[in-house]
């Protein structure tokens, strides 16, 4: 009778250890709460369908020649952003006025030239030494046999969006409602080489990763996989539930209250013989245990081709999805308490 009465109370304590956890995860779900729900639905409405059609117009055209790491293109991309971060009076990301972070050639794969992350930052009122981190890369392929690979959707379209979100809390900026925490607009360089502008980063934060709450990173949210070609109303979310479930919480309830598109999670199972959560810039931040979403929109025809071009952007639903990534990042910033990581349950 022995085995049998340890196997029960064995069970019994395994049981209520399950109930508990399951209880903070509920309680935690039930904290949360949107605030500054006015204040965020009058400056979504400077993320507009046109200035996005406009800028990404001109990112995506044949004068960036795709964007290729360390070439011309990339370098005149770099100075488009650099342009709009100064005309929106939004203050360089560094110690000086170049708003560039420049990863030298020894860094890179051999034969690519010196090239730089792009960065601009609001700084917060309250606690200033904590961040936020809105990313998504700027380069793209470049030239193949004479053709240029546009990339509007990849990444111009998560480009534009961030230059949108930078602009939008500016604007609230100006009228005296700056964000609690510091805000961090990082666009990042040689992702397509292998992630090799946020590796820098993090070897070379701006801010210490520690005080890092999350990364916002955008990379594809343009256009409409097949998946949801009857039903484009959505976004794939992944990695919110991998290291903060309270973040994943955080932005289903954001999106429920100001977007109600369909998040899609199919790409963060972590069977996923696609493995997004390992492509893209967020994946760099993750290793080292800050929070992550990456909003993407799923590859389609045009994925790494030169057929990836700006008329075929759907440009009402990049604003849509734009103005939750921005809902959500005011949620982060503005919030009274760090995110707690699924360790701290």
């Amino acid at each position: 009778m022995k085995p049998l009465v340890i196997f029960s109370i064995l069970t019994f304590i395994g049981s209520c250890a399950e109930t508990k956890y399951t209880t903070k995860i509920e309680n935690l779900k039930n904290g949360i709460q949107i605030t500054d729900s006015t204040l965020i639905n009058k400056y979504s409405k400077t993320i507009t369908a046109e200035e996005l059609k406009i800028n990404l117009y001109s990112f995506a055209s044949e004068n960036f020649e795709g964007r290729g790491v360390g070439e011309q293109g990339q370098k005149k991309a770099s100075t488009f952003l650099k342009n709009f971060y100064i005309k929106e009076g939004i203050n360089p990301g560094v110690n000086d006025s170049t708003y560039y972070q420049s990863i030298p050639s020894d860094f890179l794969p051999k034969g690519i030239n010196t090239t730089e992350n792009v960065l601009a930052y609001i700084k917060g009122k309250e606690k200033p030494d904590e961040v936020l981190i809105i990313s998504g890369h700027l380069d793209h392929l470049g030239k193949e046999n004479n053709k240029i690979h546009f990339g509007a959707d990849d990444n111009g379209s998560g480009s534009m969006a961030i230059l949108e979100i930078a602009q939008a809390f500016k604007a609230a900026e100006k009228a005296g409602h700056s964000p609690k925490r510091s805000i961090l607009f990082l666009h990042l360089t040689a992702e397509e080489i292998g992630l090799q502008g946020s590796l820098y980063y993090v070897k070379n934060p701006l801010f210490p990763l520690n005080k890092t709450i999350a990364n916002l990173n955008i990379d594809m949210i343009g256009r409409v996989d097949k998946s949801h070609k009857d039903n484009p109303n959505y976004i794939y979310i992944i990695g919110a539930d991998r290291i903060s479930k309270e973040l994943h919480f955080i932005s289903e309830k954001t999106n429920n209250t100001f977007s109600n598109l369909k998040l899609d999670y199919k790409y963060n199972n972590e069977k996923d013989p696609n493995n997004y959560y390992y492509r893209s810039d967020h994946y760099n931040f993750a290793k080292h245990n800050v929070p992550v979403i990456f909003y993407f929109n799923g590859e389609h025809a045009d994925y790494h081709k030169p057929t990836d071009t700006p008329d075929k952007i759907n440009y009402a639903l990049l604003t849509k999805r734009t103005k939750l990534i921005f809902a959500t990042a005011w949620q982060l910033a503005n919030r009274p308490s760090f995110l707690k990581h699924n360790t701290e349950l």
